[in-house]
């Protein structure tokens, strides 16, 4: 009767004994040989299936056509793969230059491109292929084929500075001095070609007018023999062509040392026109019955001072 139950705040004998056998059966019981194997597999085929979802995918073989459209969008998207490129030759104070140019450039990026090679400035310079290169159209338009020579004329500002300046004094003062002479059409040496009168098939002329030099020769011209003469401006070479009935002669424009004139007494719309090809007056060679609209073209073009078209 005394010991019916345990008293209050103490437990029954063995209890703690059984949580303890519980809580230490659990994780001491050791795999046997056959679970052991079994749990090594799947970790290993979930390691595998872990990899293969990391694996990139494989690459395209050398002549998939997937492949080789990405290689040639990149290099579009790099720039300048695309434009159709020629090989020119340019050809400025007897110097060749080598270069590739996109064929649909214009005129006026083609003389930039030279400006770049040469230090030529684009307003100094004449570019010729086949007649003058117009700014405002491609290569491809005056139909420039790979290997094409471009003719470049002009001078650098420096050449410009050294040289013309003071040829400009020179031909100055030469004009003082021709003012205080005789005028040239009353002077005998040149009156016995003056007195033969103007020439049947001379070009017309336009008092009063400035034109560009024409693309064909001036023709129907008087030299001072009496014969006829012909002056035929080839820009792309350079050259000044004077041609009679007996032979022509090509001088390099850059040779003329300076170019002078007077209209015709009585037929102002004609000048005498003569070109210095030495150091002296006696290198004159003379040109009757040029038209006037040409005197200052002809005086430009030889002298160095381009005409713009």
């Amino acid at each position: 009767m005394a010991a019916a139950g345990a008293p209050d705040g103490m437990e029954e004998p063995g209890m703690d004994t059984e949580a303890e056998t519980v809580a230490t059966e659990v994780p001491a019981r050791p795999l046997n040989c056959v679970e052991a194997e079994a749990g090594a597999e799947a970790a290993a085929e979930d390691s595998c299936a872990a990899r293969g979802s990391l694996q990139p995918a494989p690459a395209q073989p050398p002549g998939d056509p997937a492949a080789q459209a990405s290689v040639s969008n990149g290099e579009d998207a790099g720039g300048g793969a695309g434009r159709e490129l020629v090989d020119l030759k340019i050809i400025w104070n007897k110097t060749k230059h080598d270069v590739k140019f996109p064929l649909d450039s214009t005129g006026s990026e083609l003389k930039q491109k030279i400006h770049s090679i040469t230090g030529l400035p684009p307003a100094m310079q004449k570019v010729m292929y086949k007649g003058l290169v117009p700014e405002d159209k491609t290569l491809r338009e005056i139909k420039v084929t790979s290997g094409a020579k471009i003719m470049v004329v002009g001078s650098t500002i420096n050449d410009v500075l050294a040289v013309n300046t003071p040829k400009d004094a020179a031909q100055q003062g030469a004009k003082a001095e021709e003012n205080k002479k005789e005028p040239l059409c009353r002077q005998k040496q040149h009156r016995k070609v003056l007195d033969k009168g103007k020439p049947e098939d001379v070009m017309p002329s336009v008092k009063g007018a400035q034109e560009h030099l024409p693309t064909v020769p001036l023709s129907g011209m008087y030299n001072k023999s009496g014969g006829k003469v012909r002056l035929t401006f080839k820009l792309e070479q350079d050259q000044l062509w004077i041609g009679t009935k007996e032979r022509t002669e090509k001088l390099p424009m850059g040779s003329i040392k300076n170019v002078v004139s007077e209209p015709i007494e009585g037929h102002e719309d004609y000048h005498m026109m003569a070109f210095q090809l030495g150091p002296t007056e006696a290198s004159y060679y003379w040109v009757y019955w040029v038209p006037t609209q040409y005197v200052d073209a002809i005086k430009d073009t030889v002298l160095g001072k381009w005409q713009y078209f």
